[in-house]
């Protein structure tokens, strides 16, 4: 048994180098939608199933279903009015199945990261060169449709292997969004070029929000804006980064846009806050503080 994924040192919260953000900015803002395709009747995978139901559960697939009919529309106009772009996880699948989503992403300006093909497909078992070719596929894939490069990865449903992040570092992807572990990037321990986590809240993540913890649109608003204001006034000190990761059909709900909205206007409304996409703070710290970062690093101890 691993005493730890290995994927990084420790390096306490107070103790680092400190970040600067572009223009004096206090905190790095940036915004996930999880744009997803989920197949009614995918292949089996002996490590989890699809659907909460027996298949096919048409019950669940309308519901997601229903972030691409209505829900991504009605998300991407608040975030329009509020001058936030997105940094879209995307099942590259949907590339083929919804290229009127894909084309108003791209008019917008919006970056796009893999989230593997679909989302009942998961990387669980694989061998490294389906993982390698999972990815490859999410590269050229993204490059056809809309012209980008792939710099970001966060696995399908959260499934890994031992391997996916140091292929995905292989790659020449830039960061990864799959380690939780801090609200700052951090550097990756892989054995192929230099790959940046990036914070990506499960906190602020509306599927655990509604989901799992049940909390009320206004109270999903109100903890956004409690987590900005404590990351802001950190973030004085070192850059800090603030991440919310959003699925259209949850977010996308008529009940649940106006405390949204709500919160997008607060966080916007502040002098010192970089509203940026995950391939531009990748970027920045790549370039100014990941060395200082790697260096200052220690390893995890070994417990006696």
């Amino acid at each position: 048994m691993k005493r730890d994924p290995g994927y990084y040192d420790f390096l306490p919260y107070q103790d680092r180098p400190p970040i600067r953000w572009p223009n004096g900015a206090q905190l790095a803002f940036w915004v996930a939608p999880n744009i997803e395709f989920y197949e009614l009747d995918p292949p089996p995978n002996p490590k989890r199933t699809p659907w909460p139901r027996p298949i096919p559960d048409v019950q669940a697939y309308s519901y997601r279903d229903y972030g691409n009919r209505v829900g991504v529309w009605r998300m991407m106009e608040a975030m329009d009015r509020c001058g936030v772009r997105g940094s879209v996880s995307l099942n590259v699948a949907l590339c083929e199945h919804h290229p009127e989503i894909i084309a108003a992403c791209v008019e917008r300006g919006w970056e796009f990261y893999s989230h593997g093909t679909y989302n009942t497909r998961y990387v669980f078992d694989m061998t490294p060169d389906q993982e390698r070719e999972l990815i490859r596929d999410s590269i050229d894939t993204i490059k056809k449709h809309t012209g980008q490069k792939l710099d970001g990865w966060l696995s399908p449903a959260l499934s890994y292997t031992d391997q996916t992040l140091n292929l995905v570092a292989e790659a020449g992807l830039t960061y990864v969004c799959d380690l939780f572990h801090d609200d700052q990037p951090g550097p990756v321990k892989v054995p192929h070029g230099r790959l940046v986590s990036m914070p990506y809240s499960l906190e602020m993540n509306d599927a655990i929000a509604f989901s799992v913890n049940w909390v009320t649109p206004h109270r999903y608003g109100e903890m956004i804006k409690r987590q900005f204001d404590r990351l802001y006034a950190e973030g004085e000190q070192s850059g800090t980064v603030m991440c919310i990761p959003l699925h259209p059909y949850l977010i996308g709900q008529p009940y649940r846009m106006k405390a949204f909205e709500e919160a997008l206007a607060y966080i916007t409304g502040h002098d010192k806050v970089w509203l940026a996409t995950g391939r531009e703070i990748a970027q920045h710290f790549l370039d100014h503080d990941y060395s200082a970062f790697e260096q200052a690093s220690v390893p995890v101890g070994e417990a006696p």
